[in-house]
């Protein structure tokens, strides 16, 4: 007799391991988030983060703060707003002053400026001769002028240098050669990894270059 042949099944296929591991999702950017939240639920969220910190449930907060459980929870979710007097309860009671609340739920976006060296812009200042470069390292385009920081290069190929007052303070890092600067009726020599911080409204600078090219970092800090 003629044995009945067997039909071997298809055997299925192993998933993959893209298949088998669902994709973690990407955590979500609670900072950015919170950086274009409405004021009521930054504080909240604020109050909430002091209140797990400080391991508090919504009872015990309502306890020191004297207010109900519900109403903090509306606060917490940034779906009602507090009177000075109820926040200054409620970090009273988390353990902070109304200040410290306030600014951890400052909306944190900053700024920030990048000036590559081709759009560095050479100026043009009081007194400079021939052989001084000044180069305007950040553009300060808010209301008011906070600070200024210059990339300065001078040669002893100029015999006079200016000499400059201003508001503000002033601060020297030297980067290459030595000179001369003066500050008053001082002159202070200048060398390479040498800092000089000084006040702006007093006369001041370079008086004598000692080797042929000295380069330095000048920033000017304006008071408020």
């Amino acid at each position: 007799m003629t044995k009945p042949v067997r039909k071997s099944m298809p055997r299925r296929a192993k998933p993959s391991a893209s298949k088998r591991r669902a994709p973690v999702p990407a955590e979500p950017d609670v900072k950015g988030e919170q950086a274009n939240l409405p004021l009521e639920s930054r504080i909240g969220a604020a109050i909430k983060r002091r209140r797990l910190e400080a391991n508090l449930t919504l009872s015990d907060l309502s306890t020191g703060a004297g207010l109900s459980s519900a109403m903090l929870s509306r606060i917490e979710n940034g779906m009602a707003s507090a009177s000075l007097d109820a926040l200054e309860r409620i970090a009273a009671a988390v353990g902070v002053n109304l200040s410290e609340l306030f600014r951890e739920s400052e909306s944190r976006q900053g700024s920030a400026q990048l000036v590559k060296k081709s759009e560095q812009m050479e100026v043009v200042r009081v007194g400079t001769k021939y052989g001084h470069t000044y180069r305007l390292l950040s553009y300060d385009r808010g209301p008011h002028k906070l600070f200024e920081p210059f990339f300065i290069e001078l040669d002893k190929k100029s015999e006079t240098f200016p000499r400059f007052s201003h508001p503000g303070t002033e601060f020297i890092y030297m980067l290459q050669g030595r000179m001369e600067y003066r500050f008053g009726e001082q002159v202070y020599l200048i060398e390479p990894g040498d800092a000089f911080t000084f006040s702006g409204n007093v006369v001041h600078g370079p008086e004598k270059v000692l080797d042929e090219r000295v380069r330095f970092l000048a920033i000017i800090v304006y008071a408020e």
